[in-house]
């Protein structure tokens, strides 16, 4: 079952966010379908829309590999699930 979801990360800019972020995912069978990423004053933030393979990988293994990742990096990772994250931002 594939499951798409909405990943934000947010923080200070530094080499390897990307890498730790998209090798993290590859490792766990996530497909990124589309990203956009900016720096502002040294702050960068990027949001990925994903596809999870559950058969492979539950979504809950996903999100504590990037919740790993944002420890190591020292910045802030959101995994959402995409209709939640719809539902929690309609107007």
């Amino acid at each position: 079952m594939q499951t798409r979801a909405i990943l934000s990360v947010l923080g200070a800019d530094r080499v390897g966010i990307v890498a730790a972020i998209a090798t993290a995912l590859a490792e766990n069978s996530v497909n990124i379908e589309d990203i956009q990423q900016s720096i502002l004053s040294g702050v960068f933030s990027m949001t990925m829309l994903v596809s999870i393979d559950e058969e492979a990988h539950p979504f809950e293994q996903v999100q504590a590999r990037l919740a790993e990742v944002a420890e190591q990096l020292g910045m802030q990772v959101t995994l959402q699930r995409e209709d939640v994250f719809r539902f929690m931002h309609r107007v």
